[in-house]
């Protein structure tokens, strides 16, 4: 009479998914929740379409009505707008991670997210990703804007490849600071208003649309020294082929510095909300 050996199985030999690291199931289930994000947009394409608006009338309103009035030295107005323009675009643009993540959280989504086996920091780089994405199409809208208007940059393939590195960082940077903001702000429209309070000195007390010698003396010390003033004057040295000096490195040296303070603190304030 025979005997069965029973068959142990092998539980050292696991799946081949299962066996991949932390970081590679922290970047899918990142790009999975992106994903979301911007699958959301042709549902509600009004907020895609009033957030292009927007940077729109800023180009008409300064090139046609406040243009003239404006003596920017020896070059055309509207070469010395755009710069400014896609800056401002990129900053105000990522105020929507805030209020998109104060929406989630108000809404009990983030708390469904949290229950899933994924990684928690998905969920924050997920609609970072999402909202770069969107940002990096506006400023394409406002670039064809500002062809329409008069732009005509003289950049070479080396400084558009720059000014565009630089606008990208920019917005990384300044969402995870909106995410901040939204994290602290708690609502929808307390984020919305704490996001834009502390943007409009920042980029109007710049050289975004005028010359920063025409400001009071104490108010040209601000201006000349704020992160702002430094990466408009880069974008705007590259697009218009011009030496960016010492603006051109310490512009990606504040971006990298908001990076690095806002990303730990984004992550701390988003694990203490959660862990509740």
């Amino acid at each position: 009479m025979s005997t069965l050996t029973p068959t142990v199985p092998n539980t050292t030999a696991a799946p081949a998914a299962l066996q991949r690291s932390r970081l590679y199931w922290a970047i899918a289930d990142a790009l999975v929740l992106a994903r979301r994000s911007i699958l959301q947009i042709p549902r509600a394409p009004e907020m895609l379409v009033f957030a292009t608006i927007q940077p729109v009338m800023f180009v008409l309103l300064f090139r046609y009505v406040f243009g003239g009035a404006i003596n920017v030295g020896g070059v055309s107005y509207v070469n010395y707008l755009m710069g400014g323009i896609f800056v401002q675009t990129v900053a105000f643009g990522a105020v929507t991670t805030g209020i998109g993540l104060a929406a989630d959280m108000q809404l009990g989504l983030i708390d469904r997210f949290c229950s899933l086996p994924m990684a928690r920091s998905a969920v924050l780089t997920g609609r970072i990703l999402a909202d770069l994405s969107r940002n990096a199409f506006i400023v394409l809208v406002m670039l064809i804007a500002g062809f329409i208007v008069g732009f005509r940059p003289h950049a070479g393939p080396g400084e558009w490849l720059a000014a565009i590195a630089l606008l990208l960082l920019l917005s990384f940077a300044m969402s995870w600071v909106a995410a901040t903001v939204g994290l602290l702000a708690r609502t929808v429209e307390a984020t919305q208003s704490a996001g834009f309070i502390w943007l409009f000195p920042l980029t109007f007390v710049s050289s975004a649309f005028v010359r920063t010698s025409t400001m009071p003396g104490w108010l040209q010390v601000f201006a000349d020294h704020q992160p702002v003033t430094i990466i408009v004057n880069a974008v705007r040295a590259f697009l218009l082929g011009q030496p960016a000096g010492t603006d051109g490195w310490l512009a990606f040296v504040w971006c990298g510095a908001l990076v690095v303070v806002f990303v730990p603190l984004a992550v701390w304030l988003f694990q203490r909300r959660t862990s509740r």
